[in-house]
């Protein structure tokens, strides 16, 4: 496999549910954090900076496999807790990009998931292909034996 990206994410209070949990909602603002600081800033560091003009989800599927507790003993008056997410590209296409994620709670997964983006032409309100040197990009986090 490729390089992970690998993003530490801030729980806020306004992720909790009425048990104290991070509310399932919430995960996919978690992953699209993470998915965002991978193609605005990991983009514009490689010079792409077209991925951050205009992607739209296609699909997101996730898979909760524990509650994220807020507290744990990890929030103090100085820190909230942390997640971390570490996300790659699982299949490129043509004109759509599938990114998995996983999402741990300390050392522990706690969900998995899967995003399909289509980069989109927000001016003509079209989806686009993903040009070359956006692929390049992609396969730096591209899965080992995925589809390229």
């Amino acid at each position: 496999m490729a390089d992970r990206f690998v993003y530490h994410c801030t729980l806020r209070w306004s992720d909790l549910d009425a048990y104290g949990h991070v509310n399932n909602s919430r995960f996919l603002t978690l992953y699209e954090e993470a998915r965002v600081a991978l193609m605005f800033a990991g983009g514009r560091a490689w010079g792409v900076g077209t991925l951050a003009d205009g992607v739209v989800i296609r699909r997101h599927e996730v898979d909760y496999l524990r509650p994220v507790d807020y507290a744990l003993g990890r929030a103090t008056a100085a820190a909230a807790p942390t997640v971390r997410i570490e996300l790659w590209v699982e299949e490129i296409r043509a004109s759509r990009f599938t990114v998995a994620y996983e999402l741990y709670d300390g050392d522990v997964l706690a969900s998995t998931a899967r995003s399909v983006l289509v980069p989109f032409d927000l001016g003509r309100r079209t989806p686009r292909r993903i040009s070359d040197d956006e692929r390049t990009f992609l396969l730096s986090y591209a899965a080992a034996g995925g589809s390229a």
